[in-house]
């Protein structure tokens, strides 16, 4: 499996259901590389790294995180230039590294969810760490003849949801921010949903990059996430 490209300047590696690994993007500036997310294992960051390789690129300068579920940061440690998150996502991860101090949450984190026990078999030892950049509300990211605006907004999936918009390209990335919440019996927050809905609309972009699937137009991501409210 290779890269896939939405523009001459994004790229992205594929997400793989079998262990929940996530799509993992690439942004390239003039200046600085950009990727969203860490993925879920060393080997998940190896595998992308080497899929870079192939087409010639550098390492990323930077890593932004979307939020701090075990997918997108289980790989962390070994990403190549530093990390970004917002504060509350580094707040999660702190709490999920002293968890991961107890060999009996290792245990049952593996045995409840399968894509991590198949990711993380033959005693794979898990390793959180916190971002080395950390921001509150926005920021802005020079990359050199393009900017990517990083941002924390209100979604239903999570409470640290950290969004990547690039206006060059008409890009937005929205980690997995329009589904539930997993970590509360699968809650889908209607208020939080409208709110993600209108934050979508406010922004000028063509395309939408979510971490399980293939981009989505930003008309196509918006009908199905009205249908979601139908629904209710």
């Amino acid at each position: 499996m290779g890269l896939k490209k939405i523009s001459s300047r994004i790229l992205y590696y594929p997400h793989q259901s079998k262990t929940d690994r996530p799509l993992l993007a690439y942004i390239k500036g003039d200046k600085m590389s950009l990727s969203v997310d860490a993925g879920n294992s060393a080997d998940h960051v190896d595998e992308f790294y080497k899929a870079l390789a192939c087409e010639g690129l550098k390492l990323p300068d930077v890593t932004v995180i979307t939020h701090w579920h075990w997918d997108h940061t289980y790989g962390m440690h070994h990403i190549h230039g530093i990390s970004i998150a917002c504060r509350k996502t580094n707040e999660f991860l702190q709490m999920e590294r002293n968890k991961l101090a107890d060999s009996s949450y290792v245990r049952l984190i593996k045995e409840e969810d399968e894509c991590l026990g198949r990711e993380y078999k033959n005693n794979k030892r898990i390793i959180v760490t916190l971002s080395d950049i950390e921001f509150e509300k926005d920021l802005v990211l020079n990359l050199g003849g393009m900017t990517a605006k990083v941002f924390h907004a209100e979604s239903p999936h999570s409470e640290d949801s950290v969004f990547v918009y690039i206006p060059k390209e008409r890009v937005l990335f929205l980690g997995d921010s329009t589904s539930e919440d997993f970590y509360n019996h699968g809650y889908m927050d209607q208020d939080k949903l409208h709110s993600l809905i209108k934050m979508i609309e406010s922004i000028d972009c063509q395309y939408c990059i979510l971490g399980h699937s293939e981009p989505l137009t930003k008309y196509d991501l918006l009908s199905y996430l009205q249908s979601i409210i139908s629904e209710e």
